[in-house]
């Protein structure tokens, strides 16, 4: 028989079970929770899918590389359209997440923004001529040479539109962008001698209007471009200013008036937005202490090497800077090709937007010419095996979730191919 005490003690130890509360099920994840934890699997997602990418890039065959721009030019010129019913097709308008309020004649599809329809289509124009001059043709093919006249037309006759009048403009939206990128595209035309007559005249006209465009578009505070934005206290964006220093600097060579403190003042800040670790931060950040950001280089890496290319022009950086820059971008590509061909535009962990993407070629292999000729060859394979490891089916190029894009993508990508036949840039100098 039990011990009173050892029974005791059994009918404590149950009533000690009894007493334990049922363990509960595990609670479910928030809505919240549950889309922060599917995002980060998506992001995961598309890390790897870059690194393999990157790893897997392949050098393309020679006979593949000397085909493509020939596919290029083939992709671009079937691409111009118009967005306004009842015109010609003379434009290749580029599309972004920025729109506006459709106008007065261009119909639905006119929310893409004039400076985005007259930079895209000025971008894939300067394409055209390149790929024809690069290669020594004399003569443009008939198609090509009407297409750019046609799209000379388009330019000339849009920059007479309200929205895209400088005078007195603050605010947000890409007009500047299309004034630069039209005055290189006008630039070209002039100097390969692609246009005569009345033609001739209007580009001659036109020209000291797009410098002065840029001048009245220029950022109040810190000098430099940021689209349209005079006012914002962010200051220039490094991604505007260098191309069209490069622009300003291209049409003070041919012999135009272009006001010498206007490009000091962009020099200046393409100097402010460096940081010491040579990252180019996204704008200049007037409201520090000295004009930098903590821009980390992964999040730089597609505008370093414009912006050191750019400044080296004018006597203010070296081929040490442009190197550095060449080589943080084949480091850290793959941040870039996370946001290829998604939505949205500065996402974490590096804002990197999309559009980031061709532009960043295409500057990368502009910036490798200005390196010692023995390291060139294997720079421009590096930035080929890239290039073909995300070219589209169609033998072009896109950056966006737009199929419209693809005419951007393909430009930029065309003038990265060309550059190591191209006569370098002009640069700055100042007496």
């Amino acid at each position: 028989m039990a011990s009173p005490l050892l029974a005791l003690v059994c009918v404590l130890l149950v009533a000690a079970q009894d007493a334990k509360p049922e363990a509960k099920p595990a609670a479910k994840p928030s809505k919240r929770q549950a889309a922060q934890e599917a995002e980060a699997t998506k992001q995961k997602g598309l890390k790897d899918k870059a690194d393999q990418a990157k790893a897997g890039a392949k050098v393309p065959a020679k006979s593949d590389l000397e085909a493509a721009p020939a596919r290029c030019v083939e992709l671009i010129l079937a691409r111009q359209e118009s967005l306004t019913e009842g015109d010609p097709k003379a434009e290749w308008p580029y599309e972004g997440v920025y729109r506006v309020a459709p106008y007065e004649g261009d119909g639905r599809q006119a929310q893409i923004p004039l400076g985005y329809r007259i930079g895209g289509t000025s971008i894939c124009s300067s394409a055209l001529i390149r790929a024809h001059r690069d290669n020594g043709t004399k003569e443009l093919p008939k198609e090509a040479h009407a297409a750019l006249l046609r799209a000379l037309d388009f330019v000339v006759a849009k920059l007479d539109h309200p929205l895209m009048q400088p005078k007195d403009y603050k605010g947000y939206d890409v007009r500047g962008w299309g004034h630069a990128y039209a005055l290189e595209f006008l630039l070209l035309l002039r100097q390969h001698k692609l246009v005569e007559g009345d033609k001739l005249a209007l580009v001659e006209t036109t020209i000291p209007a797009l410098i002065a465009a840029l001048d009245a578009m220029e950022h109040a505070k810190s000098g430099g471009w940021n689209y349209a934005r005079t006012d914002a206290p962010e200051g220039a964006s490094p991604f505007m200013t260098a191309p069209t220093l490069q622009f300003l600097y291209y049409a003070k060579a041919q012999g135009f008036e272009v006001p010498a403190e206007m490009v000091e003042r962009g020099l200046q800040t393409l100097e402010d937005s460096r940081g010491e670790s040579g990252a180019v931060q996204y704008a200049t950040n007037a409201r520090s202490e000295n004009g930098k950001a903590a821009e980390e280089i992964p999040a730089a890496v597609a505008r370093m090497a414009v912006v050191e290319t750019t400044l080296h022009l004018a006597g203010r950086s070296s081929p040490e800077r442009i190197r550095v820059a060449v080589d943080s971008f084949f480091a850290h590509w793959e941040w870039l090709e996370v946001r290829r061909r998604q939505g949205g535009t500065h996402i974490p962990p590096y804002n990197i937007a999309p559009y980031y993407f061709f532009y960043g070629h295409r500057y990368v292999a502009q910036a490798i010419e200005f390196l010692p000729e023995k390291d060139r060859a294997a720079l421009r394979s590096r930035l080929q095996a890239l290039l073909w490891a995300v070219r589209e089916e169609s033998g072009g190029w896109n950056d966006r979730v737009f199929d419209r894009s693809e005419n951007f993508g393909t430009a930029m990508t065309l003038m990265a191919l060309l550059e190591p036949k191209s006569a370098r840039p002009v640069g700055w100098t100042v007496k």
